[in-house]
């Protein structure tokens, strides 16, 4: 692989399990590259909302053919929906597996990254949350290359299971600014946000058991990817998610110590 210079750096991958303590390190990409952050969570916000702004409010089923078990072809979607914009398709086929919970197939996933990652031009973004899958990771490295764009590098944020669990059951959030506070670290003030003054919450999704199963996904789906993704090339650099004294200046200088070792 060619040397990467610091100020040549077209796209990189943060990944890690759930709750290893992703976003520092982001932060860190981000201000230290000119990047920006693009997390599949707001780019499925983004064309959920686009499709419930068009107010579409015919049954989706509609759309969907069992036998096939795939949506029907996309021109009859826009003769339903009224309109062939490709941003509300998309946010359609978002919601037809979001609203029955069920897991969104790697195939519309992709289609949503390719959609969104086009309008930032291929380039400049710190990849959170994508690729999940080995399905994923070899339709990114197809896209990259078919746009003269590139992955030049994969950070994996490191954390033991326990730490994690530790760190996740003792989160709570701010529904109001998305402020998080952890119970023991960075407690909120008398159970409310320290900048807005509304009541912390506990994630639903914030259990142990939950944690467990999502650990337990990450080494089955993602693990994979990550190898895959090493095996074609793209270094991985593995950072510390745990530091003994957590300070920006420890996490930029954990992320900056192993990054620059491919510069």
């Amino acid at each position: 692989m060619p040397k990467l210079y610091a100020n040549n750096i077209t796209n990189v991958i943060v990944t890690g399990k759930s709750g290893a303590g992703k976003q520092p390190r982001i932060d860190v990409l981000a201000e230290e590259f000119g990047l920006e952050q693009l997390s599949t969570g707001n780019i499925f916000r983004s064309y959920l909302g686009k499709f419930n702004s068009y107010g579409y409010d015919g049954d989706l089923e509609e759309l969907w053919n069992r036998e096939s078990q795939k949506f029907v072809p996309d021109n009859e979607i826009a003769g339903k929906l009224g309109t062939d914009d490709e941003d509300i398709i998309l946010g359609m086929k978002a919601k037809y597996f979001v609203d029955r919970g069920l897991f969104v197939p790697d195939y519309i996933t992709n289609n949503l990254f390719k959609s969104y990652f086009a309008k930032k031009g291929y380039r400049g973004q710190v990849l959170d949350g994508y690729p999940r899958t080995l399905d994923q990771a070899e339709f990114l490295l197809e896209l990259v290359g078919t746009v003269d764009s590139t992955i030049d590098f994969v950070l994996l944020v490191e954390n033991s299971d326990e730490k994690i669990i530790e760190r996740t059951v003792n989160r709570r959030i701010c529904p109001e600014c998305g402020e998080v506070y952890h119970l023991k670290y960075r407690p909120p003030e008398n159970g409310h946000c320290r900048k807005c003054g509304a009541e912390v919450i506990q994630r639903s999704d914030d259990t142990e058991e939950k944690i467990r199963s999502r650990l337990d996904e990450f080494r089955k789906k993602t693990v994979p990817a990550l190898n895959y993704l090493e095996e074609q090339g793209i270094p991985v650099v593995k950072v510390p998610g745990h530091l003994e004294e957590f300070t920006r200046e420890n996490v930029r200088r954990s992320v900056m110590d192993e990054v620059e070792k491919l510069l």
